[in-house]
């Protein structure tokens, strides 16, 4: 399968879920280009960004385990290369 390339927006609403993010972004690691996380105090929400280079079925699993955590919300757009 080829790797696509693509970035999962990530939403935390949930300061309880931020581990889970975390140690799911961890477990896949090797596909993650970069990160940026912001902390948006004002609303009490973290917004992230994953750029990621991997096969789509692995990304798609990525961003299914993260959208399933309690207060958060997550949403994938590829590129065409």
């Amino acid at each position: 399968m080829n790797d696509r390339v693509a970035v999962i927006a990530i939403v935390v609403e949930d300061e309880d879920s931020v581990e889970s993010v975390n140690a799911i972004l961890h477990e896949y690691k090797d596909a993650i280009i970069g990160r940026m996380g912001i902390p948006y105090r004002v609303k009490g929400i973290n917004i992230i960004s994953i750029a990621v280079d991997a096969p789509q079925d692995d990304i798609n699993t990525i961003a299914g385990k993260i959208g399933r955590l309690k207060g958060v919300f997550a949403k994938t757009v590829y590129s065409n290369v």
